[in-house]
């Protein structure tokens, strides 16, 4: 009987090598995905590190093609377990914008506000499988829920934006037959 401990093939060097190959390569489609969450480049930023962080110690275990599987969920799980600390204030109603939306920065502040009205696990399904472009199984698996969870959640999450798209719509139509001169 040998006692003698396992030698692991791959060293250290290759290891730090290899994830820091993977974190060059998935750095923008999470930063994507946390500013999705988030709204904030800031906190964005915190999130992917966070994430980068613990699955750069989780490494030696991830399997083979599984790491930015395993990143959006410690993303997401570490999401929910800040905005488990710091409660967000969700409203019913979108705030009034003075302009119109005519920029990009605009565009994406919408967005995140179309977003940030949903409940948080629509959010998460909604910018995983609709932002991100992950299947319904990967985000199912990614954040440990059932693939029926997930059509649900996006469906409800779906329905509710499209709400919001056709409630604004009709108000900058009631804004423009106001401003119509007879």
């Amino acid at each position: 009987m040998d006692l003698s401990p396992e030698v692991n093939p791959v060293s250290k060097a290759d290891r730090d090598a290899e994830f820091t190959q993977f974190a060059r390569q998935a750095q923008t489609s999470l930063l994507r995905t946390a500013w999705l969450l988030t709204g904030s480049t800031g906190a964005a930023a915190e999130l992917v590190q966070a994430a980068l962080v613990k699955t750069y110690v989780a490494w030696p275990k991830i399997r083979a093609g599984g790491a930015m599987a395993y990143s959006r969920r410690i993303l997401t799980n570490h999401r929910v377990d800040a905005s488990l600390t710091r409660r967000e204030i969700v409203t019913d109603t979108l705030p009034e914008r003075v302009t119109p939306v005519s920029t990009a920065i605009d565009d994406r502040d919408e967005i995140h506000r179309w977003l940030a009205g949903l409940p948080d696990a629509q959010r998460r399904v909604v910018v995983l499988c609709f932002c991100s472009d992950m299947s319904e199984r990967d985000t199912a698996e990614a954040l440990n829920i059932s693939v029926g969870a997930v059509k649900s959640l996006g469906s409800r999450g779906l329905a509710a934006l499209r709400k919001v798209a056709h409630e604004r719509r009709a108000s900058e139509h009631e804004t423009t037959v106001e401003r119509t001169p007879r």
